[in-house]
């Protein structure tokens, strides 16, 4: 994401007033919209979207639809169920990022997205490493030493490779042994996070 937008959270919920509620607890932090229904909410989904916090119990489409064709599309949307339904062996095979029972309070919703924030800022830095360090390996294969040291050209690509993992190290600073669960099954499955549950009961 960007550094110099706010993050987009897309709330999902056939309850207005639930919807409503959770957009006014998280509109000081990010950009938020709503959508009372599956359909709204694929009419609503864009490219500018970060997250998804999506319900499961929708009389039109329900939110395990609306998170399949999210998947279908290929949205790079980070996707919560924030549900009033207890996870049973089902949620395996779904490919959310977090399941979060109902209640919840606004420091939960606020976490939620800030990790699911965390999840994509380190994917993207990390697609980015790839990239450099495929580049840097590239040139050393190819390049003798002396040349590479006159190069202002590879200079500046050190200097990116080192912020970049800088960066990541940053990041993954911040992340416990189930965050790392969370990143390396996406990255086994290439289409999104199957996610822990989080249980939010008070």
């Amino acid at each position: 994401m960007s550094q110099s937008r706010r993050a987009k959270v897309l709330v999902v919920d056939d309850e207005s007033d639930v919807a409503d509620t959770y957009a006014r607890q998280l509109r000081d932090r990010y950009t938020v919209e709503t959508a009372y229904s599956g359909e709204e909410a694929l009419d609503r989904l864009d490219p500018s979207v970060d997250v998804v916090l999506l319900d499961r119990r929708m009389p039109d489409r329900t939110g395990d639809e609306v998170l399949s064709a999210i998947r279908d599309d290929r949205h790079d949307a980070r996707v919560a169920m924030v549900t009033a339904v207890e996870p049973d062996f089902d949620i395996i095979e779904m490919p959310f990022d977090d399941y979060v029972v109902k209640p919840v309070t606004e420091a939960d919703l606020v976490e939620t997205v800030e990790r699911l924030l965390r999840y994509a800022d380190y994917e993207e830095r990390l697609r980015e490493c790839y990239s450099l360090t495929a580049k840097y390996a590239a040139l050393q294969s190819s390049k003798p030493d002396a040349t590479l040291e006159e190069s202002e050209e590879f200079a500046d690509l050190e200097a990116e490779l080192t912020a970049v993992r800088a960066e990541l190290d940053e990041i993954s600073a911040s992340f416990d042994a189930t965050d790392f669960e969370a990143l390396f099954r996406e990255f086994d499955t290439g289409d999104g996070a199957n996610g822990g549950a989080t249980d939010h009961t008070s």
